[in-house]
């Protein structure tokens, strides 16, 4: 079975800033829809004294029934958005290393796992008819778990760290005792 997907591209941002260790940092700036004219390498789209902005092309996102919950939790916020992950690439011939965008996504259980593996992951806002793309497969796909009751932990059997039963009790084990 076919998964629906869309093509995309990042543009990730390089901008001046006043800062004495380092005078550049890389942002993402925008995921825009993919267009036949960008080729599939990334390029310069524009370059002046305080800014350089770079497209990359060419990534899919795909939407996975067994992440529905993933896009729930990311269209049910206030800010549904892109995530995109992304790591600095070394450039040959003793050019400056570039930002290079290697996954983009719109289920928050990615960029938790991403983030979990200390990866750089940045987040633009995603539009209104994406959005309303991953609510659509979203009704189809996902069955809300109803909440299940937590029993009070007083009512919970003792066990040891082992799982097996444990018990207290006030009686002393050693010494001290009185006849």
């Amino acid at each position: 079975m076919e998964r629906p997907g869309i093509q995309v591209a990042v543009v990730m941002r390089r901008e001046r800033i006043d800062n004495r260790w380092q005078s550049w940092r890389w942002a993402l700036s925008d995921v825009v829809p993919q267009e036949p004219g960008f080729g599939s390498e990334p390029r310069l789209l524009l370059k002046n004294d305080d800014e350089e902005r770079w497209l990359h092309p060419g990534f899919l996102v795909e939407l996975f029934r067994d992440d529905a919950e993933g896009y729930y939790l990311n269209v049910t916020t206030p800010a549904p958005c892109w995530f995109v992950l992304w790591r600095m690439e070394e450039a040959g011939g003793g050019e400056e290393p570039m930002a290079k965008p290697t996954m983009v996504s719109l289920s928050y259980h990615d960029a938790g796992r991403w983030l979990d593996a200390q990866e750089t992951v940045e987040q633009v806002p995603a539009p209104a008819h994406v959005v309303e793309w991953v609510r659509a497969f979203i009704d189809e796909h996902y069955v809300l778990e109803p909440k299940k009751r937590k029993r009070p932990e007083s009512f919970k059997p003792l066990q040891d760290r082992f799982g097996n039963p444990a018990s207290v009790t006030t009686a002393k084990k050693f010494g001290g005792g009185h006849e």
